[in-house]
């Protein structure tokens, strides 16, 4: 029985994670932090990981990238591995991770979605195949309350490309005015905000004459949920270091 603690717990994502840890015959719902104290499924959450007393098996935390430093303090503080599915980390979140890494577990992807990962592999080997024949442009959709903009999945999807290319090409984020003729050294990134559109990510390949397009559409934020318990699982009890979608699919 994987012990778990949702940061977050009161938001969306981390009340659909909640749900499914409850059903899960595999997982307990060990605790849970917000900014409010309460209780969801019977188990106790806290305002502060200052006031966390149980000692869980992964965290699974879908909060806020300012709550990082609290995270890993105490994931560190009691060797548990934690799965970061926040958004809008800054480079030095980015360090602080790498550095946590070295001394825990840590599960970090820019989506949790089994799709997403499928898709970012198709669209490594399609810039290998293609080359730079085709222009790559990448469009997300998200919905109105998003914050961050590109996603962390359209960057995933962007490196992934540019791996083709050994880091070779250029981001270009959305364009206006009299920008010239388009380099074959960029790859173009746009953001779509709008409705309740859960996240939609399009990957084109325009060369002449044709247009080749990959793409993946959530139509529910229950796939991250449910991507989220499978890492916890995965991670729970594993070594020190970085893991990733790829290493659960693997």
């Amino acid at each position: 029985m994987i012990k778990i603690l949702i940061s977050g717990i009161f938001g969306h994502m981390g009340r659909n994670v909640a749900e499914l840890v409850d059903a899960d015959q595999n997982c307990e719902l060990l605790c849970g932090v917000d900014l409010k104290e309460g209780e969801m499924y019977g188990a106790p959450v806290y305002a502060s990981f200052a006031d966390v007393r149980e000692k869980a098996d992964a965290v699974i935390d879908f909060s806020n990238a300012a709550n990082l430093k609290n995270i890993l303090a105490y994931a560190e503080k009691f060797c548990v591995p934690v799965v970061l599915a926040a958004t809008g980390y800054t480079a030095d979140d980015l360090e602080a991770i790498e550095k946590a890494s070295q001394k825990i577990a840590v599960f970090k992807t820019a989506n949790l979605s089994v799709g997403i990962n499928l898709l970012q592999k198709l669209v490594k080997e399609a810039a290998a195949f293609l080359g730079d024949q085709f222009d790559i442009e990448i469009v997300e959709k998200h919905h109105n309350l998003k914050k961050d903009a590109p996603s962390g999945t359209a960057l995933m999807l962007a490196e992934s490309a540019n791996e083709a290319f050994c880091g070779g090409k250029t981001f270009i984020y959305g364009r206006e005015g009299m920008v010239g003729a388009r380099s074959k050294k960029e790859i173009g990134i746009h953001a779509v905000r709008g409705g309740t559109i859960v996240g939609e990510h399009e990957v084109m390949f325009a060369g002449e004459d044709e247009i080749i397009t990959l793409s993946h559409s959530a139509r529910s934020k229950k796939v991250f949920a449910a991507g989220a318990v499978t890492a916890a699982k995965f991670i729970a009890g594993k070594p020190a270091g970085k893991y990733d979608m790829h290493d659960v699919l693997a």
